[in-house]
């Protein structure tokens, strides 16, 4: 098969989309040659098999010049080659400026779309896509008849349990990893990190992310949150983390953290689970994958710190149990392997 992949970002070093070079390399492996136009590229960390196209967004290229840099780039590739497939990632702009161009060359378009929001362009990338699929039905909110749920597509080999024991000296340490932004509730998470310093058992709390300088400003807000609640000692933000660098963030820790409201399954959250690590989340979007137990409202810093301390109490061995059913869970529904198998399965079914 030669596959035609639309991606926003190929960067293998990128916080947010490093994970779409894993993505590229595992269908490279079933692949004669796959052809990436992508909005931005950088470290381009690929198979072989695969050429990088870039519209020149890394360039500082304007919407109008990365607009003809688009269909130079696709003409050129839809007059040299021939391909069974086309895949656009998240990417809902590209899928409809090709569909055409794909119709007229029976070339079908898989839309991958995973995320709550519903906006006028996925309306659109939908009717013109052969087959759209998600992660879950939180992340595609339009009833179509086109769309396949396959799952997140964690690298469950990168995502894995660590070999070695933590130092039972160590404080209890609860993570959170995601972007600075209201959408995502840190304030939540910090306030049930002041409700547990009222009591005597040591945590520390780390949170890994940065904010988008539009939201500069809440992140301001929330080192004056954390200082107000007396947090100095307990709570450290620790900025971003490479997607290559991420796994021993999740190996070290005792618990992750979830309050975001984005009702699309967090890959956070899946990854930290692939890891074999306890989670706590206040995402609707999680209500199908996890028991209630793990599960607190939104808005309720309270609940999620009781719902912290009674991971706490635990016993190392108890929380390794725990994880090691939460890890079964993104093995047998979220795995990379899972999400290839059934992408090929739509890429190759009769009429694309």
């Amino acid at each position: 098969m030669r596959l035609l992949l639309f991606n926003l970002v190929t960067d293998a070093d990128s916080v947010a989309q490093g994970f779409t070079t894993t993505w590229i390399n595992a269908l490279a492996r079933r692949c004669e040659a796959i052809d990436v136009i992508t909005m931005r590229a950088g470290r381009i960390a690929v198979a072989d098999n695969v050429r990088v196209y870039s519209v020149g967004k890394e360039r500082g290229y304007s919407e109008a010049r990365r607009l003809l840099e688009f269909y130079r780039l696709l003409n050129r590739l839809l007059r040299q080659q021939t391909y069974d497939a086309a895949f656009a990632h998240m990417n809902t702009l590209f899928a409809i400026l090709a569909a055409p161009l794909l119709r007229l060359r029976h070339i079908p378009l898989t839309l991958w779309y995973a995320h709550g929001a519903v906006s006028p362009r996925l309306r659109l990338a939908e009717k013109l896509a052969d087959h759209c699929v998600s992660s879950s039905a939180d992340g595609f909110r339009i009833t179509s008849r086109k769309l396949t749920l396959i799952g997140q597509g964690i690298d469950t080999e990168r995502f894995r349990p660590g070999d070695s024991v933590r130092p039972p000296a160590q404080p209890f340490t609860i993570i959170s990893v995601s972007r600075l932004a209201p959408v995502k509730r840190i304030e939540d998470i910090i306030g049930a990190a002041g409700v547990l310093a009222k009591h005597d058992t040591p945590f520390q709390l780390r949170i890994y992310g940065d904010a988008a300088p539009e939201h500069a400003a809440y992140k301001q807000q929330l080192v004056q949150q954390a200082a107000a609640l007396g947090l100095e000692t307990q709570l450290m933000f620790c900025g971003s983390v490479a997607y290559d660098a991420i796994v021993p963030v999740y190996q070290h820790a005792d618990v992750v953290v979830n309050a975001s409201e984005t009702g699309s399954l967090d890959k956070a959250v899946l990854e930290a689970m692939a890891c074999g690590l306890p989670v706590v989340t206040a995402n609707p979007a999680f209500r199908d994958v996890l028991s209630e137990d793990l599960l607190v409202p939104l808005g309720a810093p309270e609940q999620l710190a009781e719902h912290l301390r009674q991971i706490q109490a635990l016993s190392p061995e108890q929380r390794a149990e725990m994880g090691t059913a939460l890890r079964e869970i993104v093995v047998r529904d979220h795995s990379l392997e899972r999400l290839v198998n059934r992408l090929f399965e739509i890429f190759t079914s009769e009429g694309g």
